[in-house]
C-alpha cells in the first residue's frame, strides 16, 4: 500500500503511517475521544478465591457442582481472556481466606470468591470482603437456594458487588464479565 498525500507518494509502511494519521487527525473530537478509549483499554487484574472442597470440584458431588475440574476450567478462562490476568488460590482455611483477601483487596480490579460452605458461617469472611476496596463478586456453583435453608445465609453478600449462584463453573466466567462491562 502506497499513500498519496499532498502530490508525494511514499513507501509501504511509511504511506500506510502516513494515511493512518492523516485519518486520525482528520476525525472529529468525538470519533477521537473514542479513539482513545479504546487505546486506552485496560488490562485487568483478577483473582479466583476459592474456599473448602472446591479442590475437589469434579470429583466431589457432581450433580451439585458438575463433572469438570478446576485446572481444566482455568486453562480455558485464561485463554479466552488472555487481554486480561486470571490469578487463582484456593484453600479450605478460613484464616488464609481472609488473608489473601487483605492481600488482594487493594491491588487486583476484581475478585471472584466463592467461599463455599464459610459463606453461610463465616463473620470475619463478610467482614473482610466490607474491608477491601476492590469490588468481589460472590459466585456459587449450585444454586444455594434449592438447598438446605441454612445455605440461604450469606455473610458475604452484604459486602458484595453482586451474587452468581447455580450456573456451575460458568459462573466464574460470568463474574469476569461483569467486571469488563
Amino acid at each position: 500500500m502506497y499513500g498519496n498525500r499532498g502530490g508525494e507518494t511514499t513507501g509501504c509502511i511509511q504511506g500506510g503511517i502516513v494515511e493512518w494519521a492523516y485519518d486520525i487527525f482528520s476525525k472529529s473530537e468525538e470519533e477521537l475521544f473514542v479513539l482513545l478509549l479504546f487505546l486506552q483499554k485496560k488490562r485487568m487484574h483478577f483473582i479466583i478465591i476459592d474456599g473448602p472442597n472446591l479442590n475437589l470440584t469434579g470429583k466431589r458431588e457432581p450433580g451439585f457442582y458438575g463433572k469438570r475440574d478446576m485446572k481444566s476450567f482455568l486453562a480455558e478462562i485464561t485463554s479466552r481472556y488472555s487481554d486480561h490476568t486470571i490469578d487463582y488460590f484456593q484453600s479450605n482455611i478460613e484464616g488464609e481466606l481472609i488473608n489473601k483477601l487483605h492481600a488482594s483487596g487493594f491491588s487486583y480490579d476484581g475478585i471472584i470468591l466463592n467461599a463455599g460452605g464459610y459463606t453461610h458461617t463465616s463473620v470475619a469472611i463478610g467482614d473482610a470482603v466490607k474491608a477491601i476496596v476492590v469490588p468481589v463478586v460472590e459466585v456459587h456453583l449450585s444454586n444455594v437456594f434449592s438447598r438446605e435453608p441454612f445455605r440461604w445465609e450469606s455473610f458475604i453478600s452484604p459486602g458484595a458487588r453482586g451474587v452468581i449462584s447455580g450456573f456451575g463453573l460458568a459462573g466464574y466466567r460470568l463474574a469476569i464479565q461483569s467486571f469488563l462491562g
